[in-house]
């Protein structure tokens, strides 16, 4: 096998020949490495590659393998972790200047899992500064780009994760999500993006952003990595409160299946007449044929509450927790500092300088809405609008199995064409933010490409903890599309 084809190879068909001897675990991270290596000065896509640390692990891992120790479900398989997931020893600066030297002395739960599982983690992904983005432009080590197209963007703010599977750096990244920030991303770059049910993945670790909307998910290029990375990192943990503590199903099972008889997929009502391209229509109704043709029901969903007013009630809450959660970034105890003549110009200043544009307008925002002469008009208002879509989503659900509507408005707009407008930015996670105020499952796949080459993302909404309900849509879906393909010469189907 010529080394390039290790790259288009899935998770399961590496571990498949690490298990025949057809090749070793260092012959696959060094062939990832050299393209990291050839292909970062274009795509920005890392912000820390991992080489010294890769290599280490993939020759313990083939001394393992050697001795015939057992093999983990990710054993020998390249991965990609954004940058504000935690990993001892190793630099986390989500994106920001506040923390570019910063070095965590303990491992989020999710790489503990991916660990014992036997991944070799090659890199920590690029990221809109504190996951504060929809493109991955607002990052402090430049932007990254979008491997189908170099002028467009990535999507974000876990860009460089959904970039680095597409671009066939690893088959599976690690991504957060607080309103779109997965599922976006993995429409712009033509891969798979799940927002697991929050609660179902712990957070300890994650560095926060607004800890009542983030949830850690995966990306791979087909349904069966995900499944795989899916139950391995949403292993039960005491760390996070809000991490439940239910019995996990095995994904796998929700997989390759011939038939959607007497299931109920919902369309949103409405949405054609939206401010949506062409393109997009079509990828959503090709979809939605494809459901039907495996026995689905089709019915219509309405949820006008969700799409007028979830994306200023995300505006508003989202915001409002980051501007709590980013208070402890004051150069006092870590992070970035400055000289100061006293503690009020300490904090002025290292602030001022260690934060970005784009995350001082939401801390702004965040604290405009929490005073206490405006919390009962903005903050107050928006919790009470949250629950109106709690309970419209509940609705919906009383008709429908799974929800299939648009990941995106658009396709991969082109770099710098939305930075001086933030709200056209924000009206890319337009189809994403109410999942996440609702807490549900969502998952972003390609569809097809558009005219010009550009993947075609549809998005898949499930009930609380009903991932396996996605999954089982998905998998009919991808028996009629294919997996997706990386920017290696695959065929754009």
């Amino acid at each position: 096998m010529k080394n390039n084809e290790f790259l288009k190879l899935s998770a399961i068909e590496l571990i498949s020949g690490y298990k025949k001897g057809s090749y070793t675990i260092s012959d696959v991270i060094e062939t990832a490495l050299e393209h990291i290596e050839a292909n970062e000065r274009n795509l920005n896509a890392l912000i820390t590659p991992m080489y010294e640390e890769a290599r280490s692990r993939a020759w313990m891992l083939d001394a393992a393998l050697s001795r015939g120790e057992d093999m983990g479900p990710l054993f020998g398989v390249p991965v990609v972790v954004k940058d504000n997931i935690t990993i001892d020893g190793i630099r986390t600066t989500c994106g920001s200047r506040m923390l570019e030297n910063w070095i965590p002395p303990y491992s989020a739960h999710v790489v503990e899992c991916l660990e014992r599982a036997g991944a070799v983690i090659i890199g920590k992904a690029n990221m809109d500064e504190f996951a504060m983005g929809s493109s991955t432009e607002f990052s402090a080590f430049g932007p990254t780009l979008n491997p189908w197209d170099l002028s467009r963007v990535p999507g974000g703010s876990s860009g460089g994760s959904a970039a680095s599977v597409a671009a066939g750096y690893a088959p599976i990244s690690l991504g957060s999500d607080t309103g779109g920030s997965i599922r976006q991303p993995a429409a712009f770059c033509g891969v798979y993006g799940l927002k697991p049910t929050y609660g179902l993945v712990s957070r300890f670790g994650l560095v926060a952003f607004a800890s009542s909307l983030d949830q850690i998910g995966p990306f791979a290029r087909n349904l069966s990595d995900l499944a795989v990375v899916l139950q391995v990192i949403s292993e039960a943990d005491t760390r996070d409160a809000t991490c439940v503590r239910k019995e996990r199903p095995n994904y796998l099972d929700f997989l390759n299946v011939e038939s959607l008889k007497g299931f109920k997929v919902g369309y949103l009502s409405g949405y054609e007449s939206m401010e949506i391209d062409e393109e997009i229509k079509r990828g959503v109704t090709q979809a939605l044929r494809i459901c039907q043709d495996a026995g689905a029901e089709i019915v219509e969903v309405k949820l006008p509450i969700s799409t007028r007013y979830g994306l200023p009630c995300y505006y508003t809450i989202a915001p409002a927790e980051a501007s709590s959660n980013l208070a402890r970034f004051d150069g006092v105890q870590y992070g970035f500092s400055v000289e100061a003549e006293d503690l009020q110009d300490l904090y002025l200043k290292s602030r001022g300088a260690g934060f970005g544009p784009e995350v001082k307008r939401r801390i702004l925002i965040g604290t405009f809405v929490l005073g206490s002469s405006r919390y009962d008009a903005y903050y107050l208002q928006a919790q009470k609008v949250r629950q109106l879509i709690i309970r419209e989503f509940d609705a919906a659900f009383s008709r429908a199995d799974v929800l299939l509507m648009p990941a995106t408005p658009t396709l991969p707009f082109r770099r710098g064409e939305k930075m001086t407008d933030p709200v056209k930015t924000y009206m890319a996670d337009l189809f994403t933010i109410p999942a996440n105020l609702a807490g549900l499952p969502g998952l972003s796949m390609k569809i097809s490409f558009s005219h010009s080459g550009l993947p075609i993302g549809v998005q898949l909404v499930g009930k609380k903890f009903g991932e396996g309900d996605i999954l089982k849509t998905a998998s009919v879906i991808e028996k009629v599309i294919g997996p997706a393909v990386t920017t290696l010469g695959g065929d754009r189907k």
